[in-house]
């Protein structure tokens, strides 16, 4: 006998109190709608969420990803938007129209970062991008200048975890299998074999999470190279802003240098806002066409603000041209899913690791 589709939470009895307990084996309880068993419930949702997304294989795996990260949130969401933060952080990298899907059947919003503008409110992921990522706290190390950073993201990540190399699983394995050796030259080993791979083992006061390395450029902004003036002025801004904590990128492209171009949100600030505001960088102009970009640095010029109290500060692209620097360009930002397509097909295993370790 077919079995009905579930109906909508509802908002009141989803999000207004929290559970009394919450184990790995139960569905979190904003998407269940009856009484009906485990089982029964995740093979029923996960077939409304198919009908409602592209995929024909990852709904089940998605449905169980949302499920343990409730497990782990604590404090549980108690509102529409918490909740459908939740589900979005916890599906990663997948495709808009999947995510909105997913959202869709669970009747949440689309979760959206601030807007740039308040003239308009759009109703879904922004046009063109590609996926969406949210990175551990960053180290003020990693921010290299004021338009680019290393991070780090938890390959809990559902498209991570399928993606770790072979050779990453098993220095994993072995640290698991080795605990009494984290300070030996065993370890020292291992981890080598991490890096080399893009990965690093993260501790925290109460895990060891395995996170995988990614380089990011600030979409649409410019800002000045450490060797020109106003260089560590700029770089000291954007460590201001994000060091020391998680930011959300909503990933555009790829490029020339591999690194994931986009949009970064860290605390409700649209960070590519600040910085042009406070003079810290220029508007990329050549590559991103956004009005209220230029109105923003057009702000911080009339102001004389950072960079702009000099009459006619130095252009980092003329800068490099002079030095003999590689100019930047996004010609590569269209062959994003080529460069992630094939990352998938050397990497797919059929197996999963678990990539949160337990101290």
């Amino acid at each position: 006998m077919a079995m009905a589709s579930p109906s909508p939470p509802q908002l009141r009895h989803a999000c207004s109190s929290a559970p009394k307990s919450r184990s790995r084996d139960r569905l979190p309880r904003f998407p269940m709608a009856s009484s009906r068993s485990t089982l029964q419930l995740r093979r029923r949702a996960a077939s409304s969420v198919l009908s409602k997304t592209s995929s024909t294989s990852c709904s089940p795996k998605w449905y169980r990803n949302i499920s343990e990260a409730y497990v782990k949130t604590e404090p549980p969401p108690r509102t529409l938007a918490e909740a459908a933060m939740l589900v979005a952080t916890a599906l990663g990298r997948i495709q808009g129209a999947n995510l909105e899907g997913v959202l869709a059947y669970y009747g949440f919003p689309i979760p959206m970062p601030p807007v740039v503008t308040t003239e308009h409110h759009p109703a879904s992921l922004p046009d063109g991008v590609q996926f969406v990522l949210k990175t551990l706290p960053i180290y003020a190390k990693c921010i290299g200048d004021g338009d680019g950073f290393t991070a780090y993201v938890d390959t809990a990540d559902p498209t991570e975890s399928t993606n770790v190399p072979q050779e990453v699983r098993e220095a994993v394995n072995a640290m698991l299998q080795t605990p009494k050796h984290r300070n030996s030259q065993q370890k020292n080993v291992l981890q080598s074999k991490l890096n080399k791979a893009g990965y690093r083992i993260i501790y925290t006061s109460k895990y060891e999470i395995l996170a995988r390395q990614y380089r990011f450029r600030l979409r649409g902004i410019d800002a000045p190279e450490m060797g020109m003036q106003y260089g560590k002025e700029s770089q000291n801004a954007l460590v201001n802003l994000i060091a020391g904590k998680s930011v959300m990128v909503y990933v555009y492209g790829q490029d020339q240098y591999d690194r994931c171009v986009g949009d970064i949100y860290c605390d409700g600030v649209f960070i590519q806002e600040q910085m042009l505001k406070e003079g810290h960088a220029w508007h990329y102009k050549i590559y991103d066409k956004r009005k209220e970009f230029a109105k923003w640095e057009m702000k911080a010029r009339d102001a004389r603000r950072g960079l702009w109290a000099s009459d006619n500060p130095e252009k980092p692209w003329d800068w490099k041209r002079k030095h003999n620097v590689r100019n930047e360009t996004s010609d590569n930002l269209d062959k994003t899913w080529e460069w992630r397509r094939k990352s998938h097909n050397a990497r797919h295993q059929n197996t999963s690791i678990q990539v949160t370790l337990c101290t």
